[in-house]
């Protein structure tokens, strides 16, 4: 069993993105041999934790769904190395990880689904007070989840 990262966003600057993706970033996350490999994780999770989360919330999860999810999107996404299956195009970055993160919300559906017919499912909740703080924050609109997602990489 490998190693689990606990996610947790930052509260300044969180949640206002470049609009360009940083590869280097990127590649250096995905590549455990680089030099800065986990300083290079560490800020790709950080930056992204927030707009995920907030995905979900305007998808209609609440606080603790959203938290738990988003949380172990990214333990999954480190523990499968996902981000050894991405290759720098603009804008494919983002893209990416809403399609994993979609479905990741399927199979967890599913896995919902079977304990309810006997199956186990272990989950975890994390405490990140921070994010729920900057959603309820924010200007209430009548935009799609998805929109909301891409508008916040402006």
């Amino acid at each position: 069993m490998s190693d689990v990262h606990y996610i947790s966003p930052t509260p300044s600057g969180a949640g206002k993105f470049a609009s360009t993706t940083h590869w280097s970033v990127v590649l250096a996350a995905g590549d455990s041999a680089s030099p800065q490999h986990e300083q290079a994780l560490n800020k790709l999770c950080r930056s992204y934790w927030y707009p995920l989360y907030a995905y979900l919330r305007r998808s209609g999860y609440d606080i603790h769904q959203a938290e738990d999810y988003t949380q172990a999107f990214f333990a999954q996404m480190l523990e499968k190395h996902y981000l050894h299956k991405v290759e720098p195009k603009p804008g494919k970055f983002r893209s990416f990880l809403l399609v994993a993160l979609k479905r990741f919300i399927v199979d967890q559906r599913a896995r919902a689904q079977a304990i309810k017919r006997g199956g186990a499912h272990q989950t975890f909740s994390l405490d990140v007070e921070t994010a729920e703080s900057q959603y309820t924050s924010e200007p209430v609109c009548d935009l799609s989840p998805e929109k909301i997602f891409e508008r916040s990489w402006r």
